[in-house]
């Protein structure tokens, strides 16, 4: 059994294996809506863990750029450079602490 909280719409807006409350409707966890819902979250899912390896990606390319003098970092708007800093910090913090390996996988 599944429990699935509605929007007024009455559009699934969340899903529990145990009711929340009495707004929460029981279900089989097999009705197509319910199956539709999950599999977005299993695709949301996906795409998050998609978007932190492109991340690094495109932390690599500004670097490359960068290095290459294509780009300057201070070329970057203010909030990218404090996000790139704040990145490279918390890797050098963890390549200090041994967590990583040398490509930084984690990271």
């Amino acid at each position: 059994m599944i429990y699935i909280k509605r929007d007024e719409e009455a559009h699934i807006t969340a899903a529990s294996l145990k009711s929340e409350g009495p707004e929460w409707e029981k279900m089989t966890g097999h009705e197509p809506e319910v199956v539709l819902f999950c599999q977005g979250l299993v695709s949301g899912e996906k795409l998050a863990i998609s978007d932190l390896a492109l991340v690094r990606v495109l932390e690599d390319v500004i670097d490359l750029l960068i290095e290459r003098g294509v780009i300057r970092f201070t070329d970057l708007p203010e909030p990218a450079q404090e996000k790139l800093s704040a990145r490279r910090s918390a890797r050098a913090s963890i390549r200090q602490l041994n967590l990583l390996d040398e490509d930084d996988k984690l990271v």
